[in-house]
Protein backbone atom coordinates (compact mmCIF):
# COMPACT_ATOMS: atom_id res chain seq x y z
CA UNK A 1 0.00 0.00 0.00
CA UNK A 2 2.05 2.94 -1.29
CA UNK A 3 -0.68 5.61 -1.24
CA UNK A 4 -0.64 7.57 2.03
CA UNK A 5 -3.19 10.12 3.21
CA UNK A 6 -2.97 11.86 6.55
CA UNK A 7 -5.89 11.72 8.95
CA UNK A 8 -8.62 14.27 8.09
CA UNK A 9 -7.07 15.02 4.71
CA UNK A 10 -8.81 13.45 1.72
CA UNK A 11 -8.17 10.50 -0.57
CA UNK A 12 -9.28 11.03 -4.18
CA UNK A 13 -10.11 8.30 -6.66
CA UNK A 14 -10.39 9.28 -10.35
CA UNK A 15 -12.00 6.97 -12.91
CA UNK A 16 -12.46 7.47 -16.64
CA UNK A 17 -15.74 6.71 -18.39
CA UNK A 18 -17.48 8.24 -21.39
CA UNK A 19 -21.16 8.31 -20.61
CA UNK A 20 -23.32 8.11 -23.78
CA UNK A 21 -26.04 10.24 -22.13
CA UNK A 22 -26.09 12.77 -19.30
CA UNK A 23 -23.10 11.95 -17.08
CA UNK A 24 -24.60 13.80 -14.10
CA UNK A 25 -27.90 11.92 -14.08
CA UNK A 26 -27.49 8.67 -16.01
CA UNK A 27 -24.60 7.28 -13.93
CA UNK A 28 -24.61 6.55 -10.21
CA UNK A 29 -21.31 6.07 -8.41
CA UNK A 30 -20.37 5.46 -4.80
CA UNK A 31 -17.61 3.72 -2.90
CA UNK A 32 -17.56 1.85 0.38
CA UNK A 33 -14.43 2.52 2.46
CA UNK A 34 -13.53 -0.03 5.11
CA UNK A 35 -11.16 0.02 8.08
CA UNK A 36 -11.26 -2.99 10.41
CA UNK A 37 -14.97 -3.31 11.32
CA UNK A 38 -15.85 0.25 10.18
CA UNK A 39 -17.49 1.03 6.83
CA UNK A 40 -18.26 4.43 5.31
CA UNK A 41 -20.31 4.88 2.14
CA UNK A 42 -19.36 7.90 0.02
CA UNK A 43 -21.05 9.24 -3.13
CA UNK A 44 -19.02 10.02 -6.22
CA UNK A 45 -19.51 12.81 -8.74
CA UNK A 46 -18.79 13.69 -12.35
CA UNK A 47 -15.94 16.19 -12.76
CA UNK A 48 -16.10 16.73 -16.51
CA UNK A 49 -13.91 15.57 -19.40
CA UNK A 50 -14.97 11.93 -18.90
CA UNK A 51 -13.68 11.79 -15.30
CA UNK A 52 -15.63 10.55 -12.30
CA UNK A 53 -14.28 11.08 -8.80
CA UNK A 54 -14.81 9.84 -5.27
CA UNK A 55 -13.34 11.74 -2.33
CA UNK A 56 -13.01 10.39 1.18
CA UNK A 57 -11.80 11.92 4.44
CA UNK A 58 -10.36 9.17 6.71
CA UNK A 59 -10.71 9.65 10.44
CA UNK A 60 -8.84 6.55 11.65
CA UNK A 61 -5.18 5.77 11.15
CA UNK A 62 -4.09 2.54 9.46
CA UNK A 63 -5.05 0.65 6.36
CA UNK A 64 -8.25 1.43 4.46
CA UNK A 65 -9.76 -0.54 1.59
CA UNK A 66 -12.44 0.56 -0.85
CA UNK A 67 -14.70 -0.84 -3.54
CA UNK A 68 -16.87 1.13 -5.96
CA UNK A 69 -20.49 0.53 -6.82
CA UNK A 70 -21.88 2.00 -10.00
CA UNK A 71 -24.69 1.69 -12.52
CA UNK A 72 -21.96 1.81 -15.20
CA UNK A 73 -20.15 -1.57 -15.41
CA UNK A 74 -16.88 0.18 -16.27
CA UNK A 75 -16.96 1.99 -12.91
CA UNK A 76 -18.35 -0.84 -10.81
CA UNK A 77 -16.30 -3.11 -8.55
CA UNK A 78 -13.09 -1.08 -8.67
CA UNK A 79 -10.99 -1.88 -5.62
CA UNK A 80 -8.03 -0.27 -3.92
CA UNK A 81 -6.42 0.64 -0.62
CA UNK A 82 -4.40 3.33 1.10
CA UNK A 83 -2.75 4.04 4.45
CA UNK A 84 -4.04 6.77 6.74
CA UNK A 85 -1.10 8.38 8.53
CA UNK A 86 -1.10 10.63 11.63
CA UNK A 87 -2.25 14.23 11.06
CA UNK A 88 0.31 16.98 10.59
CA UNK A 89 0.85 19.63 13.27
CA UNK A 90 -1.77 22.11 12.04
CA UNK A 91 -4.38 19.51 11.13
CA UNK A 92 -6.83 19.14 14.03
CA UNK A 93 -9.72 17.69 12.04
CA UNK A 94 -13.22 19.08 11.48
CA UNK A 95 -14.82 21.43 14.00
CA UNK A 96 -17.49 19.79 16.17
CA UNK A 97 -19.87 20.89 18.90
CA UNK A 98 -18.24 20.34 22.29
CA UNK A 99 -19.79 20.54 25.74
CA UNK A 100 -23.26 21.55 24.47
CA UNK A 101 -22.53 25.23 23.76
CA UNK A 102 -18.90 25.28 22.61
CA UNK A 103 -16.79 24.13 19.68
CA UNK A 104 -13.65 22.01 19.42
CA UNK A 105 -11.73 20.37 16.62
CA UNK A 106 -12.15 16.63 16.40
CA UNK A 107 -8.80 16.05 18.13
CA UNK A 108 -10.11 17.98 21.15
CA UNK A 109 -8.34 21.29 20.51
CA UNK A 110 -10.72 24.13 21.49
CA UNK A 111 -12.08 26.22 18.64
CA UNK A 112 -13.34 29.78 19.20
CA UNK A 113 -14.79 31.24 15.98
CA UNK A 114 -13.53 34.67 14.94
CA UNK A 115 -15.35 35.14 11.68
CA UNK A 116 -15.72 37.42 8.72
CA UNK A 117 -17.95 37.41 5.64
CA UNK A 118 -16.79 37.64 2.03
CA UNK A 119 -19.89 36.48 0.17
CA UNK A 120 -18.54 35.92 -3.34
CA UNK A 121 -14.83 36.61 -2.97
CA UNK A 122 -14.26 33.42 -4.97
CA UNK A 123 -16.01 34.94 -8.02
CA UNK A 124 -13.98 38.15 -8.34
CA UNK A 125 -11.20 36.89 -10.62
CA UNK A 126 -7.80 35.55 -9.67
CA UNK A 127 -6.10 38.91 -9.07
CA UNK A 128 -8.56 40.14 -6.44
CA UNK A 129 -8.96 36.67 -4.95
CA UNK A 130 -5.22 36.34 -4.44
CA UNK A 131 -5.21 39.80 -2.86
CA UNK A 132 -7.93 38.58 -0.48
CA UNK A 133 -5.82 35.59 0.49
CA UNK A 134 -2.80 37.80 1.18
CA UNK A 135 -4.98 39.93 3.43
CA UNK A 136 -6.20 36.83 5.26
CA UNK A 137 -2.59 35.77 5.84
CA UNK A 138 -2.27 38.74 8.22
CA UNK A 139 -5.82 38.74 9.60
CA UNK A 140 -7.10 37.09 12.81
CA UNK A 141 -10.04 35.27 11.21
CA UNK A 142 -10.52 31.50 11.51
CA UNK A 143 -13.94 31.35 9.82
CA UNK A 144 -15.28 32.89 6.63
CA UNK A 145 -18.86 32.95 5.43
CA UNK A 146 -18.91 32.61 1.64
CA UNK A 147 -21.49 31.77 -1.01
CA UNK A 148 -21.70 29.09 -3.66
CA UNK A 149 -23.85 31.17 -6.00
CA UNK A 150 -23.06 34.66 -7.37
CA UNK A 151 -25.05 37.56 -5.98
CA UNK A 152 -26.17 41.10 -6.77
CA UNK A 153 -25.51 43.52 -3.95
CA UNK A 154 -23.24 46.35 -2.91
CA UNK A 155 -19.71 45.61 -4.20
CA UNK A 156 -21.04 42.46 -5.95
CA UNK A 157 -22.42 43.68 -9.25
CA UNK A 158 -20.04 41.91 -11.59
CA UNK A 159 -20.80 38.87 -13.68
CA UNK A 160 -18.89 35.87 -12.35
CA UNK A 161 -16.07 34.38 -14.46
CA UNK A 162 -18.18 31.24 -14.92
CA UNK A 163 -21.55 29.84 -13.90
CA UNK A 164 -22.61 26.76 -11.92
CA UNK A 165 -24.69 25.34 -14.79
CA UNK A 166 -24.09 25.10 -18.55
CA UNK A 167 -25.61 27.97 -20.50
CA UNK A 168 -25.21 31.70 -20.74
CA UNK A 169 -27.13 34.79 -19.72
CA UNK A 170 -29.19 35.78 -22.74
CA UNK A 171 -30.40 39.20 -21.64
CA UNK A 172 -28.87 42.04 -19.62
CA UNK A 173 -29.79 42.35 -15.98
CA UNK A 174 -32.55 44.82 -15.15
CA UNK A 175 -31.31 47.15 -12.32
CA UNK A 176 -34.93 47.96 -11.45
CA UNK A 177 -35.16 44.50 -9.91
CA UNK A 178 -32.59 45.41 -7.25
CA UNK A 179 -33.99 44.62 -3.80
CA UNK A 180 -37.09 42.92 -5.25
CA UNK A 181 -37.37 39.58 -3.50
CA UNK A 182 -40.54 38.52 -5.31
CA UNK A 183 -39.57 35.81 -7.74
CA UNK A 184 -40.49 35.07 -11.32
CA UNK A 185 -40.29 31.74 -13.10
CA UNK A 186 -36.86 30.04 -13.40
CA UNK A 187 -34.92 31.26 -16.44
CA UNK A 188 -34.68 29.07 -19.53
CA UNK A 189 -31.03 29.79 -20.37
CA UNK A 190 -29.50 27.20 -17.98
CA UNK A 191 -29.33 23.46 -18.41
CA UNK A 192 -30.27 22.55 -14.85
CA UNK A 193 -29.82 18.85 -15.63
CA UNK A 194 -26.03 19.31 -15.53
CA UNK A 195 -23.40 21.19 -13.55
CA UNK A 196 -20.41 23.16 -14.79
CA UNK A 197 -17.40 21.37 -13.21
CA UNK A 198 -15.08 24.34 -13.88
CA UNK A 199 -17.20 26.52 -11.59
CA UNK A 200 -17.07 24.03 -8.74
CA UNK A 201 -13.39 23.24 -9.29
CA UNK A 202 -12.63 26.90 -8.63
CA UNK A 203 -14.90 26.97 -5.59
CA UNK A 204 -13.16 23.99 -4.03
CA UNK A 205 -9.74 25.46 -4.82
CA UNK A 206 -10.63 28.52 -2.78
CA UNK A 207 -12.04 26.43 0.07
CA UNK A 208 -8.74 24.57 0.20
CA UNK A 209 -6.87 27.89 0.11
CA UNK A 210 -8.74 28.78 3.28
CA UNK A 211 -7.95 25.39 4.79
CA UNK A 212 -4.24 26.02 4.24
CA UNK A 213 -4.62 29.16 6.38
CA UNK A 214 -6.55 27.44 9.17
CA UNK A 215 -9.84 29.09 8.14
CA UNK A 216 -13.18 27.30 8.21
CA UNK A 217 -15.35 27.82 5.11
CA UNK A 218 -18.90 28.51 6.32
CA UNK A 219 -20.48 27.79 2.94
CA UNK A 220 -23.76 29.57 2.15
CA UNK A 221 -25.79 27.15 0.03
CA UNK A 222 -28.72 29.44 -0.89
CA UNK A 223 -29.17 33.22 -0.79
CA UNK A 224 -31.97 35.55 -1.93
CA UNK A 225 -29.75 38.22 -3.54
CA UNK A 226 -30.21 37.14 -7.14
CA UNK A 227 -32.70 39.90 -7.99
CA UNK A 228 -33.57 38.45 -11.36
CA UNK A 229 -29.98 38.15 -12.55
CA UNK A 230 -29.52 34.40 -12.86
CA UNK A 231 -32.41 32.55 -11.23
CA UNK A 232 -30.40 30.39 -8.84
CA UNK A 233 -32.80 31.46 -6.09
CA UNK A 234 -35.78 29.94 -7.90
CA UNK A 235 -34.59 26.61 -9.23
CA UNK A 236 -37.06 23.70 -9.40
CA UNK A 237 -37.28 21.52 -6.31
CA UNK A 238 -35.60 18.53 -7.94
CA UNK A 239 -32.69 20.74 -9.03
CA UNK A 240 -32.23 22.00 -5.47
CA UNK A 241 -32.01 18.42 -4.24
CA UNK A 242 -29.59 17.38 -6.99
CA UNK A 243 -27.47 20.44 -6.19
CA UNK A 244 -27.29 19.44 -2.51
CA UNK A 245 -26.22 15.92 -3.44
CA UNK A 246 -23.52 17.32 -5.74
CA UNK A 247 -22.16 19.68 -3.08
CA UNK A 248 -21.90 16.90 -0.51
CA UNK A 249 -20.20 14.54 -2.96
CA UNK A 250 -17.69 17.18 -4.16
CA UNK A 251 -16.92 19.09 -0.99
CA UNK A 252 -17.83 16.88 1.94
CA UNK A 253 -14.34 15.41 2.28
CA UNK A 254 -12.87 18.85 3.13
CA UNK A 255 -12.38 19.11 6.89
CA UNK A 256 -12.79 22.91 7.03
CA UNK A 257 -16.33 22.87 5.64
CA UNK A 258 -19.49 24.08 7.44
CA UNK A 259 -22.95 24.01 5.82
CA UNK A 260 -24.87 27.30 6.07
CA UNK A 261 -28.17 26.60 4.36
CA UNK A 262 -29.05 30.21 3.70
CA UNK A 263 -28.07 33.76 4.22
CA UNK A 264 -31.21 35.49 5.51
CA UNK A 265 -33.46 32.52 4.81
CA UNK A 266 -36.61 34.48 5.72
CA UNK A 267 -36.23 36.69 2.62
CA UNK A 268 -37.08 33.68 0.47
CA UNK A 269 -40.78 34.53 0.61
CA UNK A 270 -41.86 31.67 -1.67
CA UNK A 271 -40.11 28.94 0.34
CA UNK A 272 -41.79 27.22 3.24
CA UNK A 273 -40.37 26.09 6.56
CA UNK A 274 -40.87 22.55 5.29
CA UNK A 275 -38.50 23.34 2.40
CA UNK A 276 -35.74 24.43 4.78
CA UNK A 277 -36.36 21.45 7.04
CA UNK A 278 -36.06 19.19 4.01
CA UNK A 279 -32.76 20.67 2.82
CA UNK A 280 -31.16 20.32 6.24
CA UNK A 281 -32.50 16.82 6.84
CA UNK A 282 -31.32 15.71 3.40
CA UNK A 283 -27.76 16.90 3.96
CA UNK A 284 -27.76 15.45 7.47
CA UNK A 285 -28.67 12.12 5.88
CA UNK A 286 -26.20 12.08 2.99
CA UNK A 287 -23.14 13.81 4.52
CA UNK A 288 -20.95 10.96 5.83
CA UNK A 289 -18.84 13.42 7.87
CA UNK A 290 -21.63 15.19 9.75
CA UNK A 291 -20.29 18.69 9.10
CA UNK A 292 -21.76 21.54 11.12
CA UNK A 293 -25.17 22.76 9.91
CA UNK A 294 -26.80 26.15 10.48
CA UNK A 295 -29.18 28.64 8.87
CA UNK A 296 -28.94 32.44 9.02
CA UNK A 297 -31.80 34.92 9.46
CA UNK A 298 -32.66 38.47 8.52
CA UNK A 299 -35.47 38.97 11.04
CA UNK A 300 -37.33 35.91 12.24
CA UNK A 301 -35.21 33.14 13.71
CA UNK A 302 -35.40 29.58 12.43
CA UNK A 303 -36.23 27.07 15.17
CA UNK A 304 -32.69 26.14 16.18
CA UNK A 305 -33.96 23.46 18.56
CA UNK A 306 -34.59 21.18 15.58
CA UNK A 307 -32.23 18.20 15.78
CA UNK A 308 -30.64 18.70 12.35
CA UNK A 309 -29.32 22.14 13.42
CA UNK A 310 -25.91 21.83 15.08
CA UNK A 311 -25.49 25.47 16.12
CA UNK A 312 -27.20 28.85 15.91
CA UNK A 313 -26.15 31.29 13.21
CA UNK A 314 -27.85 34.49 14.31
CA UNK A 315 -27.98 37.99 12.86
CA UNK A 316 -28.78 40.43 15.65
CA UNK A 317 -27.34 43.46 17.40
CA UNK A 318 -28.86 42.35 20.71
CA UNK A 319 -25.70 40.73 22.02
CA UNK A 320 -27.03 40.90 25.57
CA UNK A 321 -29.46 38.13 24.54
CA UNK A 322 -26.75 35.60 23.74
CA UNK A 323 -27.06 33.98 27.22
CA UNK A 324 -30.82 33.71 26.64
CA UNK A 325 -30.29 31.96 23.29
CA UNK A 326 -27.68 29.62 24.75
CA UNK A 327 -30.16 28.56 27.41
CA UNK A 328 -33.08 28.39 24.97
CA UNK A 329 -31.40 26.36 22.22
CA UNK A 330 -28.78 24.43 24.22
CA UNK A 331 -26.38 24.83 21.29
CA UNK A 332 -23.44 27.07 20.40
CA UNK A 333 -24.48 30.55 19.30
CA UNK A 334 -22.49 32.34 16.60
CA UNK A 335 -23.49 35.92 15.87
CA UNK A 336 -22.94 36.12 12.11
Amino acid sequence: MSVKVEKWDFFELSLSYQCPGNPFIDVTLEAVFSHQDRQVRVSGFYDGEGVYKVRFMPDMEGGWQFETRSSAPALDGRKGEFICTPPSANNHGPVRVAGTTHFAYEDGTPYIPVGTTCYVWNLQGDELEEQTLKTLDKAPFNKMRMSVFPKRYSFNKNEPPSYPFPGEVTKPWDPSLMHSFRLSEPPDFWDFSQFNPVYFQHLEKRILDLRARGIEADLIIFHPYDFGAWGFDRMPAEVNDRYLHYLVARLGAFRNLWWSFANEYDLFFERTMEDWDHYMQLVQQIDPYNHLRSIHNCGSFYDHTKPWVTHCSIQSHALHRVPVWLKMYQKPVVVD
